[in-house]
């Protein structure tokens, strides 16, 4: 039987039910450093589950300390985003017939589902198809009687909102599922051969100027690959192409996510893929999965907003100064440094409102960092990112609103410290085998990973000032290669 264990915002809850060793509350969960080996499964209760809550980081660092957890990360967005679920005609019809003998008087439906179950018989293949789709241990569908049997609504229920036989329910059927092997949703397959090359034409710092966006156009026509840019006005017609690579700064709570996650479930090939922006974008997942693996990475530390550490206590680890940066924060926004204790309260008080967690980093001074583009788990192209003038960071935002970037030096792969390369390419394999941005300072002659991006930028005559077309032709093959397997079509 797998080892389950189930977090809790206050272990009161757990009272209704039977006395177990398997709980723990999810502060205990988010401070732990280590885990025995035989834990496989961790369900998440917490009634703090939006995104940047505790609730929600259980779910982001379980994924890191290779737990199967639900609900997951991809989940939680999912349901945040309200990505809707279409029942196909052989649930319909079970619904229907579930309606002539069940004859609700009501409009609308609710069913509760607990981990693929459910206590209405003949709707289990619903329940179940749920499951698959919105992996969660207590959920809430809304079927709509006369609307083609179809759902309106999918929400999750805390455990303390249950009556008393729906406890009992939960609790067998939390029984049952602990004897279930665990299943991966199914995917349905997609049928069209394009690329669409997401952007956002207002964006102030975008992952790929004007000039390297029609590159990827120009080189994608020459393959014979009809490429379009697309915007946020144009994500209905998604469903035309094969392929989606995303070229808009990513982040889980917006549109970039919820466009991969949308092209992943129809069986797109996708860059970045939603598992990718879940583990790069967020700066606590990163520490805790580098951690885990032994990637040189500087010290660092977690600020809980609930329980937060005094400067003496960070400064005792990090030294002064230290950097102190929100979790999703992307060119040099949301990155602090704190010099002195007055620092330390302003720039947690400022932070916590975006995040209930923080992380302290120790601060180490460089000229440049190295960025080294991963594609497939091979390095692409190598670049000196120098600090801008006069600061401490690759960007320098002005109080006026104004940004002052650094110079950069595109070098060949060649002429990169084999140690940055190494590293470089081993800490992108653990994020996935998609386009990664990995910077890495060298610090004692021992390449020291900062953080791994996936949406690293490509600006033309910058990262591409050494290979070309190349470069582009190589992204864009990657694409072709994935769609010609997923076809098993060759030419």
């Amino acid at each position: 039987m797998q080892k389950v264990l189930i977090l809790l915002d206050d272990l009161n809850e757990w009272k209704p039910f039977y006395q177990t060793k398997s709980i723990m509350s999810v502060s205990d969960y988010l401070q732990l450093e280590s885990m025995g080996a035989d834990t496989k499964v961790v369900i998440n209760l917490s009634n703090n589950l939006e995104y940047n809550d505790e609730g929600y980081y259980c779910s982001l660092l379980a994924q890191a300390r290779g737990h199967k957890i639900i609900p997951g990360v991809e989940v939680l967005n999912r349901i945040e985003s309200g990505a809707g679920i279409r029942l196909d005609r052989s649930l319909q019809k079970i619904f229907y017939q579930w309606i002539q003998k069940a004859n609700p008087t009501c409009e609308k439906y609710h069913l509760k589902i607990y981990f693929g179950n459910c206590a209405e018989k003949g709707l289990e293949k619903i329940a179940r198809y749920i499951f698959d789709n919105y992996p969660c241990p207590i959920i809430e569908i809304v079927l709509l009687n006369r609307a083609h049997n179809q759902i309106e609504s999918v929400n999750m229920v805390q455990l303390n909102s249950l009556s008393d036989v729906e406890q009992d329910v939960f609790a067998e059927l939390l029984d049952n599922f602990n004897k279930k092997v665990w299943r991966d949703p199914k995917m349905p397959k997609s049928s069209r051969f394009g690329l669409a090359i997401f952007y956002d034409p207002k964006e102030v710092l975008p992952p790929s100027d004007t000039k390297a966006l029609n590159k990827f156009l120009k080189i994608a026509k020459k393959m014979n690959i009809h490429a379009e840019l697309i915007s946020e006005e144009d994500i209905n017609r998604l469903m035309e192409f094969d392929a989606l690579f995303i070229r808009a700064t990513t982040s889980l709570n917006h549109i970039t996510y919820d466009l991969a996650l949308k092209a992943k479930l129809a069986d797109m090939v996708v860059i970045d893929d939603p598992v990718s922006i879940i583990r790069c974008t967020n700066k606590v997942f990163l520490n805790e999965l580098l951690t885990k693996e032994k990637i040189p990475a500087p010290k660092s530390k977690l600020i809980f907003k609930s329980d937060t550490l005094s400067f003496a206590e960070i400064s005792d680890w990090l030294g002064v100064p230290f950097i102190v940066k929100i979790p999703d924060g992307s060119f040099s926004f949301g990155m602090k440094k704190v010099k002195n204790e007055n620092d330390y309260k302003l720039i947690l008080n400022e932070l916590f409102e975006a995040s209930a967690i923080v992380l302290a980093q120790e601060f180490i001074p460089t000229e440049f960092d190295w960025r080294i583009g991963v594609l497939n788990g091979e390095p692409l192209f190598a670049c000196k990112y120098f600090m801008a003038k006069g600061h401490w960071q690759i960007y320098h935002h002005l109080e006026s609103g104004k940004s002052r970037c650094g110079n950069s030096e595109t070098v060949p792969i060649y002429q990169v410290p084999q140690s940055i390369i190494k590293t470089a390419v081993k800490a992108s394999l653990l994020i996935g085998k998609g386009l990664y941005g990995v910077d890495l300072q060298m610090i004692n002659n021992k390449a020291v990973v900062i953080e791994i991006n996936d949406n690293p930028s490509i600006d033309f005559e910058i990262e591409d000032a050494i290979l070309g077309d190349e470069l582009y032709y190589r992204i864009i093959n990657h694409f072709v290669n994935a769609l010609e397997k997923k076809h098993n079509y060759y030419v």
